[in-house]
């Protein structure tokens, strides 16, 4: 089951606007939804599921707007809080910001959205790019006895409109990884994970389908490919964009698709590993009596030689009560940052191998300032381009279309970090 009716309130619960698709739970529900969350709050026993009788409330709140579904029965709570994510992206396609003033001012359009996105309590259309065929900026201009359904809503593949054409026939693969990394102030890794997704970007004419091939540790165990030679990656928690077909990928690990046009997201996967730190931290603080602190940091590059980190940043916490700064860096730049009690070290180019210096002079007050229990850790933001940290490759791509045309795949690899955090004794 799914939701009987989806209701999108103002901050002060005030409803904007409703839609009842299935009329089993009354619409003067919703005004039970404000007291309820505002009692639970005061509690501290706030959940994304109220309950009011019968009626479960399922909720979640977007800039200046709470969006809420009810249902009257055990709902598929995990579908309606997807779709409810769904309508903040459609809306936001639509109305660039989503906030009370953008609903206010297109109630037409909400409204039929609204009536496309879901039928009977289950969600139907939910691609923006093929909702914008039908129902456009003009919405409330249109005329009823002309508009027709596009074939995409009816189609098998309803996220690709049919009769699309391009002088040049491209495909653009972004590997991105982010890496996840915490490490204390022994130098031990407490947390280290990879998150990575396969980003695509489609110019291509008519039906294509593609079948992407990785070096996919199951893959190569199932083809007799394992060994030495051929370097695999065991991929964990991968989610598919729907347009892959999800049986082909269960019985042979092909993965199978008729692409969206532009844009879209194909996969993105996990991997808890353990992963050298890519860029490593050391800082050593001193304190002189109680006049000035000095606080050097060493960055030293630990990916291969050939590889460059590009935009790092280090935020090195400093005394709140700092004052006078003065840096000498070996490479980049380093400023103070007084409301984030932070000293960010920008170096724009970082070569594999290499370690540089950092030396930071503050003045103290003369009167020492009680030291608050541990320090904020060092964070540290990078990117580098042609390289993946877990050694997952593109082995291939095909592009099978009926008319038979050569269509050219271009595939671009990038590192950057995601939470990176080493903490400092």
């Amino acid at each position: 089951m799914s939701a009987s009716a989806v209701f999108i309130l103002d901050v002060k619960g005030k409803p904007l606007i409703s839609r009842n698709y299935k009329g089993d739970v009354a619409m003067s529900e919703i005004d039970h939804f404000m007291p309820l969350l505002m009692q639970r709050e005061e509690e501290g026993a706030l959940t994304p599921l109220l309950s009011h009788g019968r009626v479960h409330f399922l909720w979640i709140k977007y800039s200046n707007l709470y969006l809420v579904a009810t249902t009257l029965k055990n709902a598929n709570a995990s579908l309606v809080y997807s779709f409810l994510y769904k309508i903040v992206e459609v809306f936001s396609e639509y109305f660039k910001e989503l906030e009370e003033e953008s609903i206010r001012d297109n109630f037409v359009i909400v409204y039929e959205l609204l009536d496309e996105l879901m039928d009977f309590g289950f969600p139907q259309t939910t691609d923006s790019k093929i909702l914008q065929e039908y129902i456009t900026q003009q919405g409330n201009k249109l005329e009823t006895g002309k508009s027709r359904v596009p074939p995409t809503v009816t189609n098998a593949v309803s996220w690709r409109s049919e009769g699309i054409k391009y002088k040049k026939n491209e495909v653009f693969i972004d590997v991105i990884e982010s890496v996840n990394l915490l490490v204390n102030a022994n130098g031990s890794v407490l947390l280290s994970e990879i998150v990575g997704s396969i980003k695509l970007k489609v110019f291509l004419s008519g039906m294509p389908e593609l079948r992407l091939g990785l070096n996919d540790r199951v893959l190569f165990e199932l083809t007799g490919l394992s060994g030495s030679k051929n370097k695999s990656v065991e991929l964990e928690d991968v989610k598919f964009h729907q347009c892959v077909r999800l049986s082909r990928f269960d019985n042979d690990r092909t993965i199978s698709f008729i692409p969206p046009d532009g844009d879209f997201e194909l996969m993105s996967y996990r991997l808890s590993t353990q992963v050298k730190p890519l860029i490593w931290i050391e800082s050593v603080i001193e304190k002189f009596s109680h006049s000035r602190v000095e606080i050097m940091v060493k960055a030293k590059g630990q990916f291969k030689k050939q590889s460059v980190a590009n935009g790092v940043e280090i935020s090195v916490p400093v005394p709140s009560d700092a004052d006078s700064p003065r840096f000498k860096t070996s490479v980049g730049s380093a400023k103070y940052v007084p409301e984030k009690n932070t000293v960010i070290w920008s170096i724009k180019s970082f070569p594999g191998g290499k370690e540089y210096l950092m030396r930071a002079h503050f003045g103290l007050p003369s009167v020492e300032k009680e030291e608050v229990e541990g320090r904020p850790p060092i964070g540290v933001k990078f990117e580098i381009p042609y390289f993946t940290v877990s050694g997952i490759q593109v082995r291939y791509m095909k592009i099978i279309e009926k008319s038979g045309y050569q269509a050219l795949p271009w595939v671009r690899y990038i590192t950057q970090s995601g939470d990176y955090q080493l903490r400092t004794s």
